[in-house]
């Protein structure tokens, strides 16, 4: 093969393929809706995450714990669920767990699905008020993003903001 061909190959492989990207903590926010009156809780929360992982350029895109926690936070926030998100001597500990983050290696569309636990605890008495496993999956297509890398991180956020979204309505549901 022609080396300036072969260069072209690998520099058009190169565009489309791009660099991973990590989940931005405000793309995984679900959209902004106020928990109905009688499910907002006059009470301080506290939140931790764990099992997520830092993003590699080189590979795919991954949810770290802190953009995992700062997106819960702000949709504990938004939604009003509780009265504040505090970091200590809260009420109530919310810990967020990723169990499991599925990516697909390659492909036109991306699926990806976000598995979490989430767990409830009353400060007080270390009651635990909610354990809950949750999923939430989402497919970006070409028509968002032609780029692969891109395609994966919207893809990624997605799943994110809906596992989320599905978390913080689990939380509402509650009999605080």
């Amino acid at each position: 093969m022609n080396p300036r061909a072969l260069l072209s190959l690998v520099a058009a492989a190169a565009l489309l393929v791009g660099c991973a990207a990590p989940a931005a903590p405000g793309a995984m926010m679900p959209p902004a809706a106020t928990v109905p009156a009688p499910h907002q809780f006059p009470y301080t929360v506290s939140v931790a995450t764990r099992g997520g992982a830092a993003t590699d350029p080189m590979l795919s895109t991954n949810v770290s714990d802190a953009d995992l926690r700062a997106a819960v936070e702000s949709a504990i926030r938004d939604s009003r669920v509780f009265r504040e998100v505090v970091s200590e001597g809260a009420d109530y500990r919310l810990s967020v767990t990723v169990v499991q983050l599925t990516k697909p290696f390659v492909g036109f569309d991306f699926t990806v699905t976000m598995e979490t636990g989430w767990t409830l605890v009353r400060a007080q008495d270390q009651q635990v008020l909610l354990r809950k496993v949750v999923s939430g999956t989402h497919t970006a297509t070409m028509s968002e993003s032609f780029i692969g890398a891109k395609r994966l991180e919207l893809a990624v956020e997605g799943a994110a903001r809906r596992n989320i979204e599905q978390g913080i309505s689990a939380l509402a549901a509650l009999d605080l």
